[in-house]
């Protein structure tokens, strides 16, 4: 069993800087937006709606974490 991380040692995240980890979270979840979106149109595009449902449903929630935090 672990002992929790205080609070006051944990790394604050609020309004941090281009090129901190929040940053860098925001734009990972860009590129895997649009990684899962051009593979969702391209497998819509072959014929497989399931796969393509799949993958689309990926975006979303990468497009979702966007909304949540915006640069």
């Amino acid at each position: 069993m672990t002992a929790a991380m205080p609070q006051s040692s944990r790394p604050a995240r609020r309004n941090a800087p281009f090129g901190s980890p929040k940053a860098r979270d925001v734009q990972n979840a860009q590129r895997n937006y649009e990684r899962y979106l051009a593979l969702a149109r391209a497998e819509a595009l072959a014929g497989d709606r399931i796969v393509a449902e799949n993958y689309f449903q990926h975006a979303e929630h990468y497009f979702r974490s966007l909304a949540e935090n915006p640069n």
